[in-house]
């Protein structure tokens, strides 16, 4: 088909619905954050072929199933790796990598931290329920102080873990903070985290409703980033990731750097190859 004819082609969101239906229990969140997914894909005009969805494991890690793009389902924590892999070897791909908190914090926490602070081009959508639904309702490393569970029966003594903190220390150049009960914000989040150059984090509280329903935990909570708020003020932003009452929605920080890939790939072309024979010449 014509370049000038491809054009001409709009992608509604239904058009990025694969054939498997989503196997989250009725309510859960991240069908929020899949609906928003959608949209946000459509109004990017991205094509379905130049897009790709990898996962590690977890209830939130389906989420490649269900989706008509590329996709992987990967090991458990080992989303961001792969992802990174991914777009190295091809840059003009649109990478998403997917997971919870358990997969993000927990097993591939190691991960984390090097994928922000390299600034690979991927967007990750965290799907945090605080809690390891697939699993049946361990605590896990954002459960709340206090929080039982069959692994906390007198509740969590271990300090939560705060995501958004995270990624900000670590060097991440895009953070932003959504909710799955708001999904036209998070579709602007989305968005702004594709286009984005460089390492986005979205970090999305999307309840379980089965084992650990925080819906109204939150909505008593959520509030829109200030309008003064200064995205590219790195201080700002932690201030408001370390608020102890509210739960801010938006755009924390965002702050473009040259992206990983391209460094690389420029280190790439002015590195001359290694020539062993001349090496080994000069001890003849």
């Amino acid at each position: 088909m014509p370049e000038t004819m491809a054009q001409l082609i709009t992608l509604a969101p239904k058009d990025f619905r694969s054939e498997v239906k989503p196997t989250w229990c009725p309510g859960c969140g991240d069908f929020g954050v899949l609906s928003a997914t959608y949209k946000a894909l459509a109004d990017l005009h991205l094509k379905r072929e130049e897009v790709v969805v990898v996962s590690g494991i977890g209830c939130s890690s389906r989420f490649p199933y269900f989706l008509s793009t590329y996709g992987m389902h990967t090991l458990h924590g080992r989303a961001l790796p792969v992802a990174t892999g991914i777009k190295l070897t091809r840059p003009d791909l649109t990478v998403l990598a997917a997971g919870g908190d358990g997969d993000l914090f927990s097993i591939g926490a190691g991960h984390t931290p090097h994928a922000a602070a390299r600034n690979i081009d991927i967007c990750v959508l965290n799907m945090d329920n605080q809690t390891y639904g697939l699993t049946k309702a361990q605590a896990s490393p954002t459960s709340l102080l206090g929080h039982k569970s069959k692994s906390t029966p007198y509740g969590v003594i271990a300090q939560p873990m705060n995501p958004v903190l995270l990624a900000l220390a670590a060097g991440a150049s895009f953070v932003a903070r959504g909710y799955s009960a708001r999904p036209k914000l998070l579709t602007d989040m989305i968005k702004a985290g594709i286009t984005h150059k460089g390492f986005a984090f979205i970090h999305t509280q999307s309840p379980c409703v089965e084992f650990h329903n925080t819906f109204e935990y939150y909505d008593q909570r959520v509030e829109e980033v200030p309008a003064d708020h200064n995205p590219r003020d790195l201080e700002a932003a932690m201030r408001l990731a370390l608020h102890p009452d509210k739960f801010y929605v938006g755009i924390i920080y965002q702050n473009e750097r040259p992206t990983f890939e391209i460094t690389a790939h420029e280190f790439e072309q002015e590195v001359r190859p290694f020539d062993g024979a001349a090496y080994l010449s000069q001890f003849a």
